[in-house]
Parts: structure tokens; sequence; C-alpha cells
């Protein structure tokens, strides 16, 4: 047993540093924290002194039990988590849990994995600094308790199997309270005025008039006085211009670049920067900090002076402005700067080139620019017209990267060619575009990281699960409307002739935005109305602030906590017991036929209508809203509209049509089968002829392609893409099949691969007992026996496992069958009103 253990969080990270260590050394996993808050009890004494219950969860038993047997047989145990509170809590975890000796107890940091910045960690460790142990401990109690006793409320109040969270739950509120400046927003018009002029050479050029026409009229009056006038440069200016680049990402800022430029979630952009550090390609990926090392400084200069030049050289330290920033760490860099590139899997090193640019570029000289502005005058009015340009004398960090933008709006300045004062000009064309006032743009994953890093909400490494936690939770989702068609007038003077066009533009669309659902309104509404305090930001924001302050040692966590608690607990208590029932309900009108209410509200199955009242002597009428339709926005047209459904449209082949709206859409039924209509189509302009013509393009799709052991072989595509269907296994088809052309060969191929593939997942199989154990996803296992399913940890080696062991572990997942319930003697009734019942009761609890 060598002498020394190292303890880290993940095996891809311990795999990483085991090659920077010697024989004495052996470095192990704890696969993150190995202790927690239970699961199924708030876990911590809000009545005595906010101490948390941490218990070993029944998945890391296992890996307690090694990692106590290898640190009784080693000398010294290094705890090697990541620099930061929830890496210091893992340590202190690990340090209690396997009840290890203080004295031969070590815990190192180190912000890259190299063997450099390993063997100096090595050479120089440190305490478990428990004032960071304190701040985690703060953060996770804190939301545990908002989390535990707000969802509860939510159960009573809104509707079951819903939850709270503090800055899940702002989060949301931002998101909405966004929702609503769109929806009430009403667009005003105005004619903005674009030319194209040529000079005495030939070359053309764009200018625009600086303001806009707040009417039709006005903009074709101002067209007509430019039809006989003559055009000459009024005034040029050229100026000097410099351009610095970005400082190096923080956590934040590569989130919103990775979506920005590659269309990367948060969560995913997350997901392979953890990949990256683990293989030692970049510093740690969860900071704050836009500094870099003078040794990481160093190095990029040599590379660029190498690269591209003296000249392109230019050592920068930048200040960081995030509110609150954590630990001292390093910006997120490459950990070599002569590695340009890497050879890994296509989303790391789309995203290591990322990385690579931003930090190299954040140590490159200004971009040196020439910026000219002409105006232009008109012989006939008094109006001028302008024209900017921008030249790149000197590229400077152009060369590498340019940093993106979220404004949608942003035009690029070009060239313009050279030109003199007085300079007669040549106008090719001028027009008047009929332009509305934009909305306020809905969040994307980006835009909101950005949002609550600026109102301190949150730290870099609560981003990504929160943004994932509200979409799972069904609060919000990803946008998939195309936009709608809107009409826009267009003016055009042209050789002195003036014309009026009408163009349509798509707008509105809100394609991978971020859109509440009606739940998500309700439950913010809820929330805001009667635990405002939690969702405001300021407070929000302050709660972190406190978080640094006892990560600084400044404050005591548990002070904090009591003095949280106290003020937020009673609010809760009174909420459940007196706060009114939450629907989302909005009263659209009422019913001609019947003269009876009509509402819209959240019912047990999701938004619906509402034809009349509990209190009416028949029942209400119900119907389920379309998924792209919301209880905030939908008219009471499209209200009754819905009742119009399932609309019957006749027989096809001795079969009956009808459309309808479903849970993912609408759709046109044709016996049993479902055949989905296009994005956008209202169902009751579907008819007879376009059901039919959707009916034969499935049932053509649903045809047999190939015949593969006297089994028909059919394709079809699917939420992950294309894929061929045989004997009710599904397999997907990669880009180098040319989907549309399918060979039988292919065909073959896809099939034998898929079912040989199937069988060497399989590493045992008793049959007679209906017991396999198969792989499983991330090196994991899974023992599966009928519909129930094993998930086992990492650690377990299945190697060698046998029939009983495999039996025990069906044993605890299998349901338990419950006794049979005793029948209960007839109970008397009890005599006297409820009133009196009540009264009763009230005095027995005095």
């Amino acid at each position: 047993m060598p002498k020394n253990l190292v303890i880290v969080e993940s095996p891809a990270k311990a795999k990483t540093i085991e090659k920077f260590l010697g024989k004495d050394f052996k470095v192990e996993s704890s696969f993150g924290h190995i202790s927690d808050l239970p699961s199924k009890e708030l876990g911590v004494d809000v009545e005595g002194d906010f101490k948390p219950n941490y218990q070993v969860s029944k998945d890391k038993k296992d890996i307690v039990k090694k990692l106590k047997d290898l640190a009784k047989k080693a000398d010294i145990v290094w705890l090697a988590s990541d620099e930061d509170r929830e890496g210091e809590a893992i340590a202190w975890h690990l340090a209690e849990t396997l009840g290890l000796d203080k004295a031969k107890t070590k815990r190192i940091v180190f912000h890259e994995i190299t063997k450099s910045a390993i063997q100096k960690a090595i050479e120089n460790p440190r305490d478990i600094d428990y004032d960071l142990v304190d701040a985690q401990q703060a953060r996770r109690v804190l939301d545990r308790i908002v989390g535990y006793e707000l969802s509860p409320v939510l159960w009573r109040k809104v509707k079951g199997g819903l939850s709270a969270g503090r800055v899940q739950s702002v989060s949301v509120r931002l998101i909405v309270e966004r929702e609503r400046e769109i929806i009430g927003f009403a667009p005003e018009a105005s004619y903005r005025i674009d030319a194209e002029f040529s000079n005495e050479d030939g070359q053309t050029f764009k200018a625009k008039l600086p303001k806009n026409f707040s009417t039709k009229e006005k903009a074709y009056k101002f067209l007509e006085s430019n039809a006989n006038a003559g055009f000459k440069v009024a005034d040029l200016q050229k100026k000097p211009a410099k351009k610095s680049p970005a400082a190096p990402f923080t956590t934040s800022t590569l989130q919103q670049e990775a979506s920005r430029k590659l269309g990367y979630s948060v969560s995913r952009t997350m997901q392979n920067a953890q990949r990256l550090y683990e293989a030692g390609l970049i510093t740690y990926m969860r900071t704050d900090s836009v500094n870099l090392s003078d040794e990481a400084r160093k190095g990029a200069k040599a590379e660029i002076e190498d690269s591209y030049g003296l000249k392109f050289s230019k050592s920068r330290q930048y200040k960081g402005k995030s509110k609150g920033a954590q630990e001292a760490h390093e910006a997120i860099r490459p950990t070599d700067f002569n590695k340009h590139s890497v050879d890994i899997e296509r989303d790391q090193a789309r995203l290591y080139d990322l990385i690579w640019k931003r930090a190299i570029a954040s140590q490159m000289s200004d971009a040196e620019l020439e910026r000219t502005n002409v105006k232009i005058d008109a012989s006939t009015h008094n109006e001028t017209f302008t024209a900017n340009g921008e030249v790149i004398t000197f590229e400077g960090f152009l060369k590498v990267y340019l940093e993106g933008t979220d404004d949608e709006d942003t035009e690029q300045e070009g060239m313009l060619p050279a030109m003199k004062v007085n300079e007669t000009l040549l106008n090719s064309y001028i027009t008047a575009t009929e332009r509305f006032s934009r909305a306020p743009y809905r969040f994307t994953e980006a835009s909101l990281v950005k949002q609550l890093e600026e109102l301190g909400i949150g730290r870099p490494s609560t981003y990504a699960p929160t943004i994932s936690t509200i979409q799972n939770r069904n609060y919000v989702e990803k946008g998939t409307n195309e936009g709608v068609e809107r009409e826009y007038t267009q003016l055009l003077l042209q050789q002195g002739k003036l014309t009026d066009n009408s163009l349509t533009e798509k707008v509105n669309s809100d394609k991978g935005k971020l859109v509440p659902t009606d739940i998500g309104m309700i439950v913010t509404d809820f929330l805001v109305t009667h635990f405002g305090n939690i969702l405001d930001y300021n407070f929000t924001a302050k709660v972190e602030a406190d978080f640094d302050q006892i990560a600084e040692g400044k404050e005591d966590w548990k002070k904090v906590m009591k003095e949280f608690y106290k003020g937020f607990h009673p609010v809760v208590v009174d909420v459940q017991e007196n706060a009114d029932r939450e629907s989302g309900e909005r009263v659209l009108g009422k019913d001609p036929k019947s003269g009876k209410q009509v509402s819209v509200r959240l019912g047990k199955f999701g938004p619906m209508v509402q034809i009349g009242t509990v209190d009416d002597e028949e029942k209400p009428t119900f119907a389920s809203l379309s998924p792209d339709q919301q209880l905030a926005s939908i008219t009471y047209e499209e209200a009754m509209d819905l009742f119009q459904l399932p609309k019957s449209l006749g027989t096809y082949e001795d079969e009956p049509i009808e459309v309808n709206n479903g849970r993912f859409g609408p759709y046109v039924k044709f016996g049993k089968a479902f055949v989905s209509l296009p994005k956008g189509t209202n169902p009751l302009d579907v008819e007879m002829d376009q059901a039919i013509e959707l009916i034969k393009e499935k049932q053509k799709a649903d045809a047999p392609i190939y015949m593969y052991k006297d089994l028909p072989v059919q394709k079809g595509k699917g939420r992950f893409g294309p894929f061929i269907k045989w004997n009710n296994m599904f397999i997907n088809v990669n880009k180098k099949y040319d989907w549309d052309n399918l060979s039988d060969s292919d065909v073959v191929t896809l099939i034998e691969d898929k079912i040989q593939k199937e069988i060497d997942k399989v590493i045992h199989n008793w049959e007679d007992e209906g017991i396999r154990v198969e792989k499983a996803r991330w090196g994991r296992h899974n023992i599966i026996k009928g519909k129930i399913k094993v998930e086992l940890p990492k650690t377990v080696d299945v190697t060698d496992m046998t029939l009983e062991e495999a039996q025990k572990e069906i044993e605890k997942k299998a349901p338990k069958k419950k006794a049979a319930a005793k029948k209960k003697a007839p109970v008397k009734k009890k005599t006297g009103t409820k009133k009196a019942t009540t009264k009763k009761k009230a005095a027995t609890k005095k």
C-alpha cells in the first residue's frame, strides 16, 4: 500500500493527477459529496442551533467503506477537492465521515491540473478553511429551509408536485416579468430613411437620415422633396480609434459566449469545461476572477510574440466587476498556451478553442481603427444624410478574437469609398421603411446568466443547475415559435419615381428563448404576493453578500440562519392557514348560448377554458388549451374555438377522421393512428383534403423499406434524429449514412451492429430467472428484471457478481406488497351541527 492517499471528487480528475505523482501516491475519488442532508426530511435543527443532520447516502456507503480502509493504511491523507466553498465542504465531510487523524491529514488546492501545480500544492499544504465550509453550509441549509417549507405551501394552494427555491424562483420571476412586459407592449410605427449614393468614381455606399418620421404622410412628403435634388458631401471627418480586448473568461462570461458563438446551453458548457479541467487542459472553470497569474501572462506573451510578432503583444491585468466575487481564483485559461487546439471530442475541442482565443487575445495589442463620418446635403431641403465607416489599420487582438453581443439590432459598420468635401454625389435610391418599436427581448440562457450576475444573485456554481431546474420543473421552456408574418410599408424613390410597396417580415419569434409556462406564471404570482421578500432581487443579493461575509470570517453562519428563519417561518404558517388557492383564473366573458361565465384557469390536467362555475346548477364544461396558448394571453374568441374540437371531417378508407389539439400539438386522428399537423396549424382550419394528404404521407413513411429475417424495417425521424425500426428495436442512423437513400446493405449493417451492441452490453444473463446485468452510461451498470431496474454506482464491480447478489439488489428495489387493510368498525353518526363540532375541536386543542 502506498504511503500517501490522495482523495479528489471525480474519477477523471483522479486519473489525470495519478499521472503526475509517483508510486508512493494512490489517488482515489469520492464521487462528489459523500454525505448530505437527508432526502425525505428537513434535516436541520430549526428549533435549536440549526445544526444540519448530514447522512451518508446508500449509494455512497461502499465508497466510504473503501476510503476508510485505504485511509487507515496510509501515512498521510491528502484532501484534494476543488478550491471553492463546495470543494472545501467535500474535504470537511471526508475528514469527519472517515474519522481522519488531523495529524496525518493535509488539505491541498490547485486551480489547474498540471504537474507543476500538483507538486506545488503538495509542497504547500494547508488546513481545512472552516470559514469556506460555513459559507457552504449556510447556502445549503438556507436553500433547504426555503425549499422544504415553501414547496408544501404550493402543493396545497396551487398544485401538487411543485417546488420553490431561493435562486430558482427569483430566476423564474425575471423571466415572467419580462414576458409580461412583452405581452403588454404596444408597438409604435415610424418611418426610417435609408439611401444609397455613389461618388464621382462610381463607388456606392449606404447612408441614412438620423431621424425617423412619425407618419407615412410625412415620410412620403420628404421623399417627394428629394425627387429632383442634387447631393454633395457637406462635411467629412476621419478620426483614429482603438478597440481593446475583453478580459479572459469567468464562469458567467464563458457561459454567455459559448451560447452566442457555439450554441451551447449553460449546462452543456459546464459539462465540457469540467472535462477539459479534469483532463488538465484548462484552469478551474468555476470562478469570478478575471486575473491571470504572472506565469500565465508570461506564457501568453511568449506564444503571441512567437506566432504573431512582437507588435501584437501587450501584457494586461484585468479588474473584475462581479458583485461579491468568491474565491481568488484565476480566470479560465488554457494550462499551456502553446496548445492552440486539442484533438479530443468535438464539443470539448470547440470550447477549448474559444477559451484559448479569449485568453490569448486578452494579452494582445489594441486594434487600431480609422472611423469616418460623412454628412450629405441636398439642394431641395435642410435635412442631412449621414454615413459612417470603419477601417482597421492594425488588427491587434482582432487577428484572433472578437467578443460576441446579445444585441440583435447591432449593425456592423463597413468601409466607405474615398470622398472629399463638396464632391457631387449621385443618388441611386431613397427608401422610407415602416419600422416598429421593439418589445424587450426574451431571455436566452446566456442573457439570463448575465442578468443574474449583474443583480448579484447566485454564484458561478449555481447558474447551470438553476437554469436546468426551472426547465425540468416546467416553469420555463425553450420557445419553438418561428414567428408570425407582419405586413409593413416601404416607400421607394428611384429615378424620380415614387412607389408604395407592401412587404412582409417575420416577427415575435421565441425560438430558443426562455418562455414562462402557465404554471411558472401562477407560481411566481403566488410567491410574489405572499413571500415578496424571498423573491425580492435585493434580498436575494443580500443573502449572497451574507454568504461572502461568512466565507471571509466576518459573520457567524448560524446567527444569519436564525435571523432569516425568525422572519420567514411565521409567514409560511400564516400563508398555509389563511391564503386562498391560486389558479391563475381570468374571466373572459359570457357564453352566448347559455349566458354562463367563460374563464381560463389552471386545472388538474393543465391550463383549460371553463364555461360555467361550480355554483351553477349544471356542471361546468371544459376544454384544454393547446400547447402554444397561455392563460395570460388567450383571447375570448380563441377560447371559444376550443369547444369546437374535436372536429369530425368524415371517413377515409372506412375509418373516421377528426382533428383535435393534443398535449404535443394539433393532430389528425385516423382510426387508431395519430398524424401531427404542421407547427402553427389551427386544427379548425384543416379540411378533408389536407387531412387525407397528411394520412397518405404517414402511410408512405410507415411502409416497410426492407424485410430482414422476415420482419419489416421502417424508417422515421424522432426527437433524437433519423432512425430505422425493426423488431420493436429503434436504431439511430448517424451522419455517415445517406438517410434519404439507405441501401439494403446499409439497413443490414445498422441492424446487425445494433444486435451485436446489445449482446456486448450484457455482462450476465440468468435467463431462467429473467435477470440480467447490463452496461449503462457513464461506466455504470444496471440489474434488470422485467420492469424493475437497479442502477448500480460506478464503484460496484459486476464482473464476478452472482445470481444471489443480483437477486438481493432486485429485492431491495421491488415494491413491497401492502398488507390487506383491516375492516374498520362502522362509525356512529355524530349529532350536532358542523359549527358545533368545530367549536368542540377548538376547545379540545385549548
